[in-house]
């Protein structure tokens, strides 16, 4: 194998970090910073007690080098089924040239995947600087002309610094999509859970990389505003997104992990969480008050509790809110079922409460382990702490 780039003295091999978005299942990823720069907000658990660190430019290049190594030698083997690709590639790597585990298996996770996108880790890659991360991105596009997308996580505070013309020449190198966590519209929610951003600092940033030619995932929190600004948030947060028309609208469920600063005031009484019921209130406030947006809406992830709670605005509002009716207008042992279904992966929609067997399974699961409407939020706290 060779390795055409240059590394820093602390190179230790190629780096993946923790997290990436749901719609990133089937992207390379590449780490260009560790960790988070801010990590002072306190529903995230991913980063507390790590250090920030910006990975060295030539690091980061070697990264992408490394995995276009192995998938040259990945393509040449084409023509043979999946599995009789990893067993022989695993035999070319063992056999000769210097092995970087996790890098071949990112390039053959990434060429089974399809190898057409790429997500920039980890927190906000905006921080490394404009000219630094266009070298980065040229690099990569280089190196894998082909790629369709190329995405990263970005902070709408960092967003505000990076002067237009940046934005715009990121843009042309190749970083295509910006998955922002917008998370609420309300001051008071972002305060309250040290965002460190503003609504208007959100949406100045939304704008601006919209402007600058870049597809834009906004992600929301429902009942990030707790109990006492559970309207609020959802009000301020559909006229931020009515302000941005972002092209796709995430929803993503708080789930307050123990390892989480806001588990403290959970349990202090200082944070009061809604209940699934008004946390599906809160989703139907907001939906019925965005506003001129031609966003796509995504609920592509677990601690949603609609999969299928999506569509373009505005033509699938409708349908949207009549999924959200429908929950509503259950009877609450009825709720308490689908809530329960759907935690263990039973149910993923409404439609499958009209499953006869599989409502049965968990009407069983139920009563075999004692389950009732009054131990249920016990029991759906603790399975979804396992998705965080």
């Amino acid at each position: 194998m060779t390795y055409t780039s240059q590394v820093s003295e602390g190179y230790q091999g190629f780096e993946q970090g923790p997290i990436r978005p749901p719609s990133e299942a089937q992207s390379l990823l590449i780490r260009v910073t560790r960790n988070c720069a801010w990590n002072r907000c306190t529903f995230c658990p991913v980063y507390k007690a790590l250090a920030f660190s910006k990975r060295p430019v030539a690091d980061v290049k070697r990264d992408i080098d490394l995995v276009y190594e192995y998938l040259l030698e990945i393509q040449q083997a084409h023509d043979m089924q999946s599995a009789g690709i990893r067993r022989e590639m695993t035999r070319l790597a063992k056999s000769g040239g210097p092995m970087d585990p996790a890098a071949f298996e990112a390039a053959m996770q990434w060429f089974l995947n399809g190898a057409n996108s790429v997500f920039l880790q980890d927190a906000d890659s905006l921080v490394t600087g404009a000219s630094e991360l266009i070298d980065i991105v040229s690099h990569l596009k280089t190196r894998f002309p082909w790629v369709e997308r190329v995405t990263s996580y970005a902070r709408s505070s960092t967003i505000g610094k990076v002067a237009e013309d940046d934005l715009k020449a990121l843009r042309t190198a190749g970083l295509n999509r910006l998955h922002v966590g917008l998370e609420s519209g309300s001051d008071k929610v972002l305060r309250m859970v040290r965002k460190g951003s503003s609504k208007e600092m959100h949406v100045k940033a939304g704008l601006k990389v919209k402007k600058a030619g870049m597809e834009l995932s906004e992600y929301v929190m429902p009942g990030l505003g707790g109990i006492g600004l559970s309207t609020e948030h959802a009000l301020e947060t559909a006229d931020a997104l009515s302000q941005i028309d972002p092209d796709f609208i995430r929803f993503r469920t708080l789930a307050v992990s123990e390892r989480a600063p806001l588990h403290v005031d959970r349990v202090s009484g200082r944070f009061q969480t809604c209940s699934d019921v008004m946390i599906v209130k809160e989703m139907r406030t907001l939906i019925e008050n965005l506003r001129g947006v031609s966003s796509a809406i995504k609920s592509d992830h677990i601690l949603n509790l609609f999969e299928d709670l999506e569509g373009r605005m505005p033509q699938d509002k409708g349908r949207m809110l009549a999924i959200l009716d429908e929950f509503l207008e259950m009877e609450p042992e009825k709720q308490d079922l689908y809530r329960v279904g759907r935690r263990l992966g039973v149910f993923s929609s409404l439609g499958d409460m009209r499953d006869l067997e599989r409502v049965s399974r968990v009407q069983q699961l139920c009563e075999s382990n004692g389950i009732t409407h009054e131990s249920t939020d016990a029991l759906l706290e603790h399975i979804m702490q396992t998705f965080i």
